[in-house]
């Protein structure tokens, strides 16, 4: 799904923009006003370059990137690395962002100060993105805005998150992994779509969303090492609602304070975005009302009940959900190998659809995120 106060954020938060680019014809998508309206959604700077002759040229800044450095992005084209040649590490200032860019690799980059016309603070993180053969193709910068942070600020931020190695790990890791599930959903939407299957952009805008949220909590001067989980779910429904809401449909919630690991608020949050927004399209069809119930209730100080569930026309006779092969099937299974959650679905034709988890509050803590 989102997105980030100076925070360390959204993660994007596997492999999935890999085979987007690697596709002879998908790798011209960049070039077309529908993709660079979906990389817009995306609510960090993100730069991609291509290897070309033997050197990186950047073929695309989204507006994130534009407002942030307050330039064009299409004079950026064609040009490498070097413009964020500016940027210095703040721990040393002989390292750049050009050459840490330039190095390569897949990981958190650091902190980098440019002065500018003003003082501009980033973390950076880089992906790379290779061919087939292993060979390099293209490469990822998402750059993420903490001008507003004080240095002495972060410094006590991070002494304090070094006593919790679980928050640490999750620190450290929740850009790049998360950045690498968004990856992963459009590498899979890109495989339907060489298939003949539209890509949806609006639907996977959603999914970034919800990631985007989860940023947003973690970003929050409260946050521990924990997530609420019910108010969590409570904004992605919000934000479903606010993106699909149709006249007749009315959505009710029932929420307690459920808290629990970043790893299980984001597989249990990417389902209920999918299984909401799936009820909110197709629900009704042919209706013009119905309900849509969701509700996150303690059933132990460890242990909880998440439902959704509609009153609408149910699958058809012999579908099942999720469906093999798709981004649905693809969270689904994020969620049994991540929180350790059982999920259960009830459906009958014309008898609506109900999806219980049981959700553990310890579950996704072993595995950073």
């Amino acid at each position: 799904m989102s997105s980030e106060q100076s925070d360390p954020e959204l993660s994007e938060t596997s492999q999935q923009i890999n085979d987007l680019f690697d596709s002879a014809e998908l790798s011209k998508a960049i070039e077309t006003e529908e993709f660079k309206q979906f990389l817009d959604y995306i609510p960090i700077a993100i730069v991609v370059s291509k290897f070309f002759r033997g050197d990186q040229r950047i073929c695309y800044a989204n507006k994130a990137f534009e407002t942030l450095f307050g330039q064009d992005t299409k004079d950026c084209a064609g040009k490498g690395w070097s413009i964020l040649a500016g940027f210095k590490d703040e721990n040393d200032s002989n390292v750049t962002l050009e050459s840490a860019m330039l190095k390569g690799g897949e990981e958190f980059l650091g902190t980098f100060r440019a002065e500018r016309p003003r003082p501009l603070i980033v973390e950076a993180f880089s992906g790379l993105i290779q061919n087939e053969d292993g060979t390099e193709n293209y490469r990822i910068a998402a750059l993420i805005d903490i001008t507003d942070r004080a240095r002495a600020e972060r410094e006590e931020y991070a002494r304090q998150i070094r006593d919790k190695d679980i928050l640490l790990r999750e620190l450290q890791h929740r850009v790049k992994n998360n950045l690498q599930l968004i990856v992963a959903l459009i590498r899979l939407e890109a495989r339907n779509e060489r298939r003949g299957e539209k890509v949806n952009l609006q639907t996977l805008a959603g999914r970034i969303e919800s990631l985007h949220l989860l940023y947003q909590a973690l970003s929050n001067d409260a946050a521990g090492d924990e997530i609420d989980l019910g108010h969590y779910l409570s904004q992605i429904a919000a934000a479903v609602m606010n993106t699909c809401a149709v006249d007749g449909i009315r959505l009710d919630q029932k929420m307690d304070y459920a808290p629990v690991s970043v790893n299980t608020a984001l597989s249990v949050g990417l389902v209920v975005n999918e299984l909401l927004t799936n009820s909110f399209k197709y629900a009704f069809d042919g209706r013009g009302q119905g309900v849509i119930m969701i509700e996150c209730l303690r059933q132990s100080d460890d242990r909880y009940r998440v439902v959704i569930a509609d009153d609408g026309v149910g699958l058809p006779e012999g579908v099942t959900w999720p469906v093999p092969g798709k981004i649905g099937a693809l969270i689904v299974q994020t969620l049994r190998e991540n929180a350790k959650t059982d999920f259960n679905i009830e459906t009958a034709p014309g008898r609506g659809v109900r999806v219980t988890m049981n959700v553990d509050r310890r579950a996704g803590e072993q595995n950073p995120v």
